[in-house]
């Protein structure tokens, strides 16, 4: 994540669910890219912490952002793996209001359906808990309003790897912007790419309905290019 500038500084964070049920997590105040294994910290569902401090973990503390992990385990029994980045291309898009969840790429729309935007809230605060609560059991990727991504899996590594596919589909969306307007997938190609993503296992809740929302638009204008603004 640091070396690929998905994170800057001391920001991010990674967590991860243990066979027990405890989560492993990335401490707060670290750089990720120079972090290592024995300064990871184990904590409970409660976010008391639980592993034995050594001498690399003890003085430091659970990343700030902890809740917002623990509420995706929460809400998603098979997730074991979450990710919170600061890709640049993904987060300015939405800084400027640019709709993420268009369906452009047939890699994205199979791998990670349609992104919505959570509502901002401040970075460590019970609110930024909240306004992933409904998102979460919906989505395996949830774009932060002003703050960056958090991608979802049954695996830390699965996890990242939806953010290499986030960040690219940002930078292909952004390109089309620069040179006309975006148009999505055609409504029956569409159909062809949500069978793909359930026959992998990859539906969530909702899916189909927010995918029928695209396709009827494109039935309405098959031609026409869609805002990605709007």
């Amino acid at each position: 994540m640091h070396e690929r500038g998905y994170v800057d500084g001391k920001a991010g964070n990674i967590s991860a669910r243990l066979p027990n049920g405890d989560i492993l997590t990335t401490p707060s105040g670290l750089c990720k890219g120079f972090m290592t294994p024995g300064q990871l910290i184990v904590v409970n569902m409660d976010g008391e912490r639980v592993d034995e401090p050594t001498e690399e973990n003890r003085a430091l503390r659970p990343t700030s952002e902890l809740g917002m992990h623990l509420e995706c385990f929460f809400r998603r029994p098979d997730v074991h793996g979450v990710v919170h980045a600061h890709p640049p291309m993904a987060t300015a898009l939405t800084v400027a209001g640019i709709d993420l969840a268009l369906p452009i790429m047939p890699e994205s729309v199979i791998v990670l359906g349609l992104i919505p935007t959570a509502p901002y809230a401040t970075p460590g605060s019970p609110e930024s808990r909240q306004v992933i609560a409904d998102l979460a059991p919906e989505h395996d990727i949830i774009m932060l309003q002003h703050h960056g991504s958090l991608t979802l899996a049954s695996n830390v590594w699965d996890a990242y790897l939806r953010l290499e596919t986030l960040e690219q589909h940002a930078k292909v969306l952004y390109l089309a912007t620069q040179i006309g307007s975006p148009r999505t997938i055609p409504a029956g190609e569409l159909e062809k790419l949500i069978a793909i993503r359930e026959r992998l296992g990859l539906m969530r809740q909702g899916d189909r309905e927010r995918f029928q929302v695209y396709m009827r638009a494109q039935t309405l204008d098959a031609d026409g290019p869609v805002d990605p603004g709007s």
